[in-house]
């Protein structure tokens, strides 16, 4: 595995959303320099990806461990510390107050970001009134939960980039906003209902854009993480 290239985009975030370690292996390796800060979530660690965390942080990447942890406060706490252990640079939980306040105990005086998951980017109004929310307004939702991740320490949210300006603005600058559901013109949206482009999602406020699809199925993965940082350049 490559060093981390002084040319690398930090502000992008490739999802290695593939299902064997091996997979993995060969997109970070055919990315080489032109990529230092990756994701891993459920699809990738559960599939043997969790000891990759370490070895790209000894390569000099940036890992986002993704696994959005929601339990009682010690287990939450309990498992920060391990991903503290893991090397990970960023990491999240689902963004509710108990379960963000133990996961910024665990993170205290590290550098670790603690993101708080607002609403999933799939959801829309009808997804919230099928799981029986009182609200069906994404957006308030949205706002509600970005305000608690604040006020119990963490560092970051996570949130579609339709949301990122109005949460900058509540914020504060302060904040990791690291938004997922990205697609680069003329690509397709996939299963994502909330979705912007590259630039607009850095215009609208957004630290960190998480791309996966556009880049890990595209034949050539190369071009199309340079295509996307270019496309980021004219934010």
């Amino acid at each position: 595995m490559s060093e981390r290239s002084l040319n690398a985009d930090p502000h992008l975030i490739v999802g290695l959303d593939v299902s064997s370690r091996q997979e993995a292996e060969a997109i970070v390796a055919e990315l080489g320099d032109a990529v230092s800060f990756y994701k891993i979530g459920y699809q990738l660690g559960f599939a043997g990806g969790l000891p990759l965390v370490s070895e790209l942080a000894r390569a000099g990447k940036s890992v986002f461990l993704d696994l959005k942890l929601h339990d009682i406060a010690n287990t939450v706490e309990k498992g920060v510390e391990s991903v503290l252990r893991l090397g990970a640079t960023m990491t999240t939980v689902h963004a509710y107050p108990q379960v963000m306040r133990a996961a910024a105990k665990a993170a205290e005086g590290t550098d670790l970001t603690v993101l708080g998951v607002t609403v999933l980017t799939s959801l829309d109004a009808g997804d919230l009134a099928d799981a029986g929310y009182a609200t069906t307004d994404v957006a308030a939702l949205v706002e509600r939960r970005a305000l608690q991740a604040r006020e119990c320490g963490l560092r970051g949210l996570v949130s579609s980039a339709a949301e990122a300006a109005h949460l900058r603005g509540l914020v504060g600058p302060g904040m990791a906003i690291v938004t997922p559901g990205i697609r680069p013109q003329g690509s397709a949206a996939g299963d994502q209902k909330r979705v912007v482009t590259p630039a607009d999602a850095l215009r609208s406020g957004a630290s960190h854009l998480v791309v996966a699809r556009p880049i890990i199925a595209a034949p050539d993965r190369l071009a199309a993480a340079r295509a996307i940082v270019a496309e980021m350049a004219t934010a």
